[in-house]
């Protein structure tokens, strides 16, 4: 069922140029699990071949990601904690990944949410927690579309390289996500250990200040 879903995505993304980049993009930002690997890559894949622009593709990506995190900010403002403890299970959201993700942005803030955008898991998160915590509205949409664009330019690069390479890939949308994730896994790293770094920063800072 999950590689019917998938192909179904990955048809939508290919079939509906800009405004499917943009409509897939904005669904993977909420509880869909819809891995970005299958959208942006072939829409780069494809820009290059001259049936879209390259920047078109990263710029209807990273709005398409904004918007849908956006949604995900608004419900959560408005519907309030008690309701996410009670019902957010039943659409993905269990207490304790809920907990994960308030516990990064307590720690991060506006860095947090921009550091998310570049990490598995926690990118489709981001928006609920940002949510509850009330984050200012402008500078969350503001971080949200600098850091969905760059994962998208991201994205746009490896999928025009390893698609370049292996064009078949492209027939086969689960093992080009597998195997986008394995090419991408050193920018993984060196995003979390950016994050590693700026956490301890923080704590030096804390104690120098405390001292």
């Amino acid at each position: 069922m999950l590689h019917e879903m998938m192909q179904t995505w990955f048809e939508w993304s290919r079939d509906g140029g800009y405004a499917g980049v943009f409509f897939m993009m904005a669904l993977e930002s909420t509880i869909v699990p819809i891995p970005s690997e299958i959208v942006i890559p072939p829409a780069a894949f494809w820009a290059s071949q001259g049936h879209m622009n390259i920047w078109g593709v990263i710029l209807a990506g990273g709005a398409g990601s904004t918007f849908g995190s956006t949604a995900t900010y608004g419900f959560t403002y408005w519907v309030g904690r008690a309701f996410v403890q009670r019902w957010g299970r039943y659409f993905l959201l269990p207490p304790e990944r809920m907990a994960l993700a308030e516990a990064w942005l307590t720690q991060f803030a506006l860095g947090g949410v921009f550091f998310a955008r570049l990490l598995p898991v926690v990118r489709h998160l981001i928006g609920f927690p940002a949510g509850l915590l009330r984050f200012p509205l402008l500078p969350f949409v503001g971080v949200t579309f600098v850091g969905s664009t760059l994962w998208c330019a991201v994205l746009a690069f490896f999928g025009q390289k390893t698609l370049g390479k292996h064009p078949k890939l492209i027939e086969d949308p689960e093992q080009m996500a597998h195997v986008l994730k394995a090419e991408m896994g050193w920018f993984v790293a060196l995003v979390v250990a950016l994050g590693a770094g700026w956490l301890f920063v923080r704590w030096f800072q804390g104690r120098a200040k405390t001292a």
